[in-house]
Formats: C-alpha cells, structure tokens, sequence
C-alpha cells in the first residue's frame, strides 16, 4: 500500500512552539497502514443502498451541503512527521476527552510543527485544532482533537493512536468508540493533499463533513460512533459512503485538479465522518511540493449538487449507544 511517492519538504526554522515558521518540520503525506484500509476500496461497481433515493432526498429538504448548500474544500490540516527523536508530550485532558474511547498517552510533537489552521500549537481560533502526527518509527498515528500547547502546558481532548501495522476490522477501534472524529474514522487517511492532486490521482476515499441536521443518530459501518444528530429517522447515518455518480460530466469542471478530485469520488467515493458546513477536507500545502494555488481552488467544485451522487449499501444503520467497547 506504501505507494504513493510524495516528496517531503523542509521548510524554514522557528521556536519550539511553532510560533513563527515551520523550523525542520517534515509533512507526512501517506499511506500511513499497512495493510488496506476501507476507504482503499475502489467502488465503482459497489452497490447502491435501496433507500439511496429518499436518503439524498432528506440532505436535500434538509439543505444540501452545509455552507449554503454549496460544496466547498477545507484546506487547514497538517499531518506531521515526526522523526524518532521528537519529544514525546504528556498532555492534560480536557472535557473534550472520552474514557475509555480516547487515549490517555504520550505522543510525539515535532519541534515546530502546527495544529489545524494555526502557525504553532496553540489553538489561538477556538475551533477544531486537530493535531495529526503520524511516526514511523513508532509505527503509529496520533490524531487529536482540541489540541492546545502553550509553552509547557499541553491541554488535548480525544486523541486517537492509530496502530499502522495492524490490520484493522470493521470496528476499528472498538464498536460505540469515537476517535479525533466522531464516525470513528481515521482523519489523515482520507485527506487528500495537493502532491496527489498534481500527481493525477487520489488513490484513497475523501473525507465528507456535513451539519448534524441532515444526519440521524445512528451510525453505519464502518463507521464505529455517532453523536447528537437532528436530521431524523429518513435521513442518513454518520459515516455514510456518497459515491459520485458515473453519469457526472468530469469535464465541465473548471479546473484540472477539480476533475482529479471528482474521479476520486467516482472510484473510492466520500465518507461522511463529522459536524460542519465545510464539505471535502484536504490537507494544506504547507509542507507540500505542489501548492493549491492554480491547481485547485476552494469553490472549484461548487457544481456538485448532492443529487449528482448516490449512497453506497454499508448496511443496516445502528444505534447510538455510546457505550464503547475497546
């Protein structure tokens, strides 16, 4: 699987809280598991779930896409590569931390590296600020949500370590269990970055956001959680697989890197793995030897309705319980 061929960047020195630039810090553009994992699938042929049809109908009466029902693409993740002697930080958790689904370890924080949509470690916006660190040498990916370092004060909620030898089931990390998303999913496998986009090929599914008013509670495998969802009984399950639709016209989109990410969602297809009006998730081009910038631009697949793709049959939709199980 360790195919894609991605030259990795070092970029300009700063202090250790990754405060003013990006000093020795390398991205790590995948794949990061050995072994496949379900959103390697090609699933061009897969079959479409019965209730597709009325599915897409409800995102629809719902709203569509969030952000005005428009698809637009998120490009604020980092995934760092933490070389075998970055410092391995404890951190204190937050409310945002769930026992038994997260995990309470040390992880790797690469000397000035950066959380999602910031310079540094400090989680400055409020937001989100996944903290995604994969290491080689130890063989595994931490990925956190509401990481926030100042100095030597580490403040983290969930963070999910990633066993990137194993070869996962269809529970993942444990049946009822969230990880940095609430689907349960792995994050950085499904961010597409722009060296994959330039190289014309994403060769893994994409990660879909959508607002929890179009989602019911419950959720559908793989996925292995859900949360506090209001879309109702006829709407679609959290981690649900969107495929676009072969009868789709690849080439009326304006861009060729636009054309690149549409072909993705017709192969490997869209896991919806959280809350928020952002629909698609790259990750930046900080660490990155080709940039976004005349490849592919946050609206340039604004064309896509949700009725341009169907729902992809994972099966019967389970409950909620929360009730995780490691």
């Amino acid at each position: 699987m360790r195919a894609l061929l991605v030259s990795l960047v070092i970029l300009a020195a700063c202090g250790d809280d990754g405060g003013g630039g990006n000093g020795g810090v390398f991205g790590a553009p995948g794949p990061y598991f050995d072994h496949p994992m379900f959103f390697n699938l090609d699933v061009t042929d897969a079959a479409v779930a019965p209730d597709s049809g009325s599915l897409i109908a409800s995102i629809d009466g719902h709203g569509g896409w969030g952000n005005g029902n428009t698809m637009q693409i998120d490009f604020s993740f980092d995934i760092l590569a933490a070389p075998a002697d970055a410092p391995m930080r404890t951190f204190t958790p937050t409310g945002d931390f769930y026992d038994p689904d997260c995990d309470h370890v040390a992880m790797p924080v690469p000397v000035g590296g950066n959380i999602e949509g910031e310079q540094g470690y400090a989680c400055t916006g409020g937001d989100d600020c996944h903290l995604l660190v994969y290491s080689a040498s130890q063989g595994k990916l931490f990925e956190m949500w509401r990481a926030n370092i100042v100095g030597s004060d580490f403040q983290g909620g969930c963070l999910a370590v990633w066993d990137t030898h194993k070869e996962y089931d269809t529970t993942l990390r444990g049946e009822q269990c969230t990880s940095a998303d609430a689907a349960g999913f792995p994050i950085s496998g499904m961010l597409f970055t722009a060296d994959e986009v330039a190289a014309g090929h994403i060769d893994h599914a994409i990660r879909l956001i959508m607002p929890n008013d179009r989602i019911a509670h419950s959720f559908v495998p793989p996925a292995t959680h859900g949360t506090d969802t209001t879309g109702g009984s006829g709407a679609p399950s959290y981690g649900f697989h969107l495929r676009l639709k072969k009868s789709f016209d690849v080439e009326s989109l304006p861009s060729a890197g636009a054309k690149v990410v549409a072909r993705t969602m017709q192969k490997f297809g869209m896991y919806h793995s959280d809350g928020g009006n952002i629909a698609l998730t790259g990750a930046s081009d900080r660490y990155t030897t080709a940039k976004w910038d005349g490849l592919l631009d946050p609206h340039d697949l604004a064309a896509l309705t949700v009725d341009d793709f169907e729902v992809i049959d994972h099966g019967d939709p389970i409950a909620v319980t929360n009730d995780c199980t490691r």
